[in-house]
């Protein structure tokens, strides 16, 4: 890996933790002042724009509004403020894209999304943005036939939670790319690599309870580097990353590599394990305060147990020897107790239950860094297992990249979709609300607009830990 690309995947990763387009929307077209399917107030009469206890929203009316109102919920945006467009401000959104918008909007959708009071693991402060937006926009502009939820990753999580509170006002949810294995399972599995990266790796690294988000910054920060030293040792060091990967079922192909060789899945594997770093240092600071503490333990993990015997032979061939010295080393080292309150609080962060009141559907690439496709897994069997909840209820949809690519635009990455794909969710949600019924293959397509990247056959592989 070259020190461009190295430094460049600090940027990638830290981009793909934002998880939000934070771009304006072009205005949507003037509302509507003539007759339309349901009555709807006009842009011109209330403010489409403003701020509901301190988080800022943003509506757009189509010129005939179909009677259905989209609320969507953007993803994690770091817990420390930067600078948008020279402000410190939260922008909102009320759609993945422009693009999807127009579409949506051309479509008779109604769309309203908000920014957050706060930002970070701010599902408690989306939901009650979307509460908040969606009761507004009921006394302000017209009440909707219909309410879809949707959004994209931490945004999925909050989509998910606001399904299973309101069954009352949200006739269907499209989580996508989302966090749905909740809080406590998804920092666990962080924990997981860090406590790996520290056996192995980088012996300074704090695990947990950071004083500052700067502390947590610099402790990141030595992490990646130490992680890239690795990298470049062909032998040691590269054996420990492939085990480190291994630990937790990190994808080994990203959007800008396929896995054909040994160094393509490496960069991929890298990725993916400074993303997780990520995730157990600024995020974890972030859910510590919200918590009240650390929520996180690996008290009581077999390590020796998540290690395949192809996992275990890809190490031994750089470096014979080196998987027992490394189990042993997870073995012996300190482990990490959660606050038990805090572990309590954290799944008050968010936690689906999988009890569906209205259809529900998912995206979710096959090879993502940040939120592995598990997650999907890890809701598929609560559906199952939550009572009178029917898995019928659920469609979970994946798309694959090709086989052999130098930039995948699909199938791979954080969130990485097609506006056809986005739009595409829409019209399934849409067609199972109205149906009632769990759409056929040829309609799934259809509602894809015939696009074949979807790997109608893909079942999710089992969370890479043992749940709890």
């Amino acid at each position: 890996m070259s020190i461009e690309r190295a430094a460049g995947i600090v940027v990638l990763a830290a981009l793909l933790l934002g998880c939000d387009s934070s771009r304006a929307a072009s205005p949507g077209p003037r509302s509507p002042t003539g007759k339309g399917d349901t009555p709807i107030a006009n842009c011109d009469e209330v403010p489409c724009t403003g701020v509901i206890a301190g988080a800022r929203y943003e509506i757009k009316l189509p010129v005939r509004w179909n009677g259905t109102l989209l609320l969507w919920s953007h993803g994690y945006r770091q817990s420390v403020p930067i600078p948008r467009n020279g402000k410190f401000e939260s922008v909102p959104e009320s759609a993945p894209s422009p693009e999807a918008a127009k579409i949506l909007l051309a479509q008779g959708y109604a769309l309203a999304g908000s920014a957050y009071a706060r930002d970070g693991w701010a599902v408690i402060d989306g939901v009650t943005a979307g509460e908040q937006l969606h009761s507004w926009f009921v006394t302000m502009i017209g009440k909707p036939r219909r309410t879809y939820v949707w959004g994209a990753s931490l945004g999925g999580l909050i989509t998910q939670t606001l399904a299973e509170k309101h069954p009352d006002w949200v006739s269907g949810a499209a989580p996508v790319c989302g966090v749905l294995a909740g809080a406590n399972l998804t920092l666990d599995l962080a924990l997981d690599v860090a406590y790996a990266v520290k056996t192995l790796v980088y012996p300074q690294l704090k695990l947990a309870r950071y004083s500052s988000a700067e502390e947590a910054r610099a402790y990141f920060n030595a992490a990646f580097k130490a992680i890239s030293a690795a990298r470049q040792d062909p032998r040691e060091g590269v054996s420990k990353i492939l085990l480190i990967a291994g630990l937790v079922d990190a994808p080994t192909t990203s959007d800008d590599d396929d896995g054909h060789d040994l160094a393509s899945r490496l960069n991929a594997i890298v990725l993916a394990l400074v993303t997780a770093m990520l995730y157990s240092t600024e995020v974890r600071r972030d859910v510590e305060q919200r918590a009240g503490g650390n929520p996180s333990t690996n008290i009581v993990t077999d390590y020796s147990a998540r290690v395949t015997a192809a996992e275990a032979a890809a190490s031994e061939a750089l470096s014979p020897g080196s998987v027992n010295r490394a189990l042993a080393l997870l073995a012996q080292g300190q482990r990490v107790t959660a606050d038990p309150a805090a572990r309590t609080a954290a799944d008050g962060l968010g936690n689906p239950t999988g009890i569906l009141h209205g259809p529900t559907v998912t995206l979710h690439t096959i090879a993502d860094p940040l939120v592995v496709v598990q997650n999907e897994s890890v809701f598929r069997s609560r559906v199952a297992a939550a009572a009178g909840a029917g898995t019928a209820k659920l469609l979970q949809l994946y798309t694959k990249p090709p086989e052999r690519y130098t930039k995948a635009t699909y199938g791979a990455g954080h969130c990485s979709f097609t506006t056809r794909e986005w739009t595409g969710v829409v019209n399934l949600l849409d067609m199972m609300v109205r149906q009632g019924t769990r759409p056929p293959a040829a309609d799934i397509t259809k509602a894809f607009d015939g696009d074949l990247r979807l790997a109608l056959d893909y079942v999710a592989p089992p969370w890479p830990a043992t749940l709890d």
